[in-house]
């Protein structure tokens, strides 16, 4: 039928379907038996019907035989239990799934402990050469030259480096170690000669000196990282250098007390000995403490804790107590702002709590800078909020002053006024830390001494290839605090100019030299000096600016004078952790270049020239950044981008250094020192 516009087609019922139908009640009385069950059966029988009735009809042949069969189940719905119940029920599953995984980590654990306990005897019979045992004598001194270690037959892999090319590796820092994480085991002997047996992650000092962290979380066993590549290891000191016969001269202290010495021969030197702190002519150093090593690090703390101790005596004057916490730090670059940062963060945070509360009123923190800022190697904008941070925290920052003398109960320095005079000052000292710079330490001396070419006071110089001026080529090289890369762009080009004017016959100091001929002293420049890439990016308005009389070509004394502006614009690379190791991943990256090579040159007999420039580029030092903490909070300069912030940016600078850290031993134990801290404070002892 039709009503209006709509057409309704009846469907017919099958009949079949009646004997399955619920039995509805037939009175009021009836509705009280109803059982849920039933009730939820005819309400999904309607839905049912109704969903059938809203869907299209399909034609069917004979509609007598569609059949809509539904399953009816009558097994009675579960009992819902209450929310009560169901929160301590899920309280006891997840608590003992916790306690089962937690047990389970520590009976594992406990399995693991079980297994590194070694009942068996672990040694064994090794041959020991005669050689390692008896050495030969000769060199200079005729002291015994160490051709074979002891430890060259402990393995097959000793034994087969042992007639590889001798690599001496000076010092345990940060170059030396991103050396040795570079080398191929099987490309060298390698002999690693440090005074000490640890690696030292170096940026995090100032932290163990108030002990925020541990003076373990901050070194690495060096054996383990030389045991990588299958080196040897002497504590020893490098004293001297035969550069004529390769030898280096070692001294090391016996189980007597008493200095021996002996040399180790090399095909490869490199040095990695650091630097000193510099002391700039001022006297009274002795009464100050520095931040260099680990001992270091110790001292200081001891000698924090032993001023505030003695504070605390009924004994001590009102005058004594202020100097006895009188701080005062010598030097506004990372290391002294850090250190002021972590001494105010201890001073503010744990004395009130263990010591008396006048300490914590009377106590001072002086900051001396020679310059016009603190941090002022960073963005000028992040040396003022330093400066602002510290000035909130009461820590003085007195900048363009200049300490002119440090003796045991005050510091005097000078400090020029609004009117321009310079004017003596002083400050009650009760602990002074001098961080102004570096210089060489006694072995450089020695080598610079012998080396004419060696004009730099305060370091070693190098080439591009990191390889030392004036010994051997290919020999020694140099890297990290101790060295610098000596530029000399335009003495190099000239020396190139010259010889091209010869090759073509003509005369240097008449040459002309055309754009396409620039461009080519330009790529070559790039090449051997990679730092100065950024000073020729717009090589047509060099070549404009400097073409003075616009004739098109640039004559000798004006490329001479374009080469030397260059010159003057390239800076020495920075003494940080950072340059060290890019330096040291060069090294070891060109090692291993050079040991895949040796095979060739040698079929050839190729055995002289430049070969560290013929196997791999010079090295290009990336800056990465720099950061600094400067007491709960922290700034950062990224290549122009600068930034910094309170906690959140303290923890980005604790991430930076935990994921720089040099193995995962340091660092759980940097995560626990820093969850220590948090939880029961600072240790406040000292041994």
């Amino acid at each position: 039928m039709r009503i209006g516009a709509l057409r309704v087609v009846e469907a017919p019922v099958n009949r079949s379907l009646q004997p399955i139908l619920p039995q509805w009640p037939r009175n009021r009385s009836d509705h009280t038996r109803l059982q849920p069950h039933t009730i939820s059966t005819c309400h999904n029988y309607r839905q049912s019907t109704t969903a059938a009735w809203r869907r299209p009809l399909q034609p069917a042949s004979n509609p007598t035989k569609r059949r809509l069969l539904r399953p009816i189940s009558t097994k009675p719905l579960p009992h819902r239990r209450g929310p009560v119940f169901r929160f301590f029920y899920r309280s006891f599953a997840y608590t003992g799934g916790f306690i089962l995984v937690v047990g389970s980590l520590v009976v594992g654990f406990f399995i693991y402990d079980a297994s590194t306990y070694r009942e068996d005897l672990s040694y064994t019979d090794i041959p020991v050469a005669t050689e390692a045992l008896y050495p030969r004598r000769g060199g200079p001194k005729n002291l015994p030259i160490a051709d074979t270690l002891v430890s060259d037959d402990d393995c097959p892999e000793n034994t087969r480096a042992k007639h590889k090319p001798k690599l001496v590796v000076l010092g345990s820092g940060w170059g030396s170690v991103a050396l040795l994480k570079q080398l191929n085991p099987e490309d060298y002997h390698i002999t690693v000669v440090s005074p000490v047996n640890y690696f030292l992650f170096t940026p995090m000092l100032p932290s163990a000196t108030v002990g925020t962290l541990e003076l373990r979380s901050l070194v690495e066993p060096i054996r383990r990282i030389v045991q990588r590549v299958k080196g040897h290891f002497l504590r020893a000191e490098a004293v001297d250098v035969v550069l004529s016969e390769r030898l280096l001269e070692v001294a090391q202290v016996d189980a007597t007390g008493e200095q021996r010495h002996f040399y180790l021969p090399y095909d490869k030197l490199v040095i990695g000995v650091g630097s000193t702190t510099n002391a700039h002519g001022v006297k009274g150093l002795e009464n100050c403490h520095f931040l260099k090593t680990i001992e270091d690090a110790a001292k200081i703390r001891n000698k924090i804790l032993q001023n505030l101790e003695h504070a605390c005596l009924p004994t001590t004057t009102d005058d004594e107590r202020r100097r006895l916490l009188s701080f005062v730090v010598s030097g506004g670059g990372p290391t002294g702002v850090e250190f002021a940062a972590e001494l105010f963060d201890l001073l503010n945070e744990d004395l009130g709590r263990s010591f008396p509360k006048i300490l914590r009123n009377e106590v001072s923190v002086h900051v001396i800078q020679s310059r016009g800022h603190i941090l002022n190697t960073y963005d000028e904008a992040l040396s003022k909020f330093a400066e602002a941070r510290f000035a909130h925290d009461q820590v003085e920052v007195l900048t363009n002053s200049r300490v002119k003398e440090v003796r045991p109960d005050k510091i005097l320095f000078t400090q020029k006024d609004e009117n321009g005079e310079t004017v003596t000052k002083e400050l009650p000292l009760g602990f002074c830390l001098w961080s102004t710079g570096v210089a060489q330490t006694e072995f450089c001396k020695r080598i610079a001494e012998k080396l004419e070419v060696q004009t730099n006071r305060h370091a070693l110089e190098t080439d591009t290839h990191l390889r030392l001026n004036g010994a051997p080529l290919g020999s020694v090289y140099a890297i990290g605090d101790c060295s610098t890369v000596q530029n000399n762009v335009a003495d190099h080009l000239v020396t190139f100019l010259r010889s091209l004017a010869v090759e073509k016959g003509k005369d240097p100091e008449k040459m002309q030299i055309t754009f396409a001929e620039w461009r080519h002293v330009a790529q070559r420049v790039k090449k051997r000096f990679p730092q100065a890439s950024d000073h020729l990016r717009r090589l047509d308005k060099l070549f404009e600016q400097y073409d003075k009389d616009k004739s098109g070509t640039l004559d000798f004394s004006e490329m001479h004078e374009l080469l030397n502006q260059i010159d003057s614009k390239l800076t020495s690379l920075p003494a940080t952790a950072q340059r060290a190791h890019q330096q040291g991943q060069y090294l070891g990256r060109k090692f291993s270049k050079l040991a895949q090579a040796a095979p060739g040159m040698a079929a050839n007999e190729v055995d002289y020239g430049d070969l560290d420039d013929a196997v791999y580029k010079a090295f290009e030092y990336h800056h990465l950044g720099s950061l600094a903490y400067i007491g709960n909070s922290a700034v950062f300069d990224f290549g122009g981008l600068s930034f910094s912030g309170g906690l959140l940016a303290v923890y980005l600078w604790r991430s930076v250094y935990f994921a720089q850290s040099v193995s995962f031993r340091t660092r759980v134990l940097l995560a626990m020192d820093w969850s220590k801290r948090a939880m029961f404070g600072r240790d406040l002892m000292n041994y």
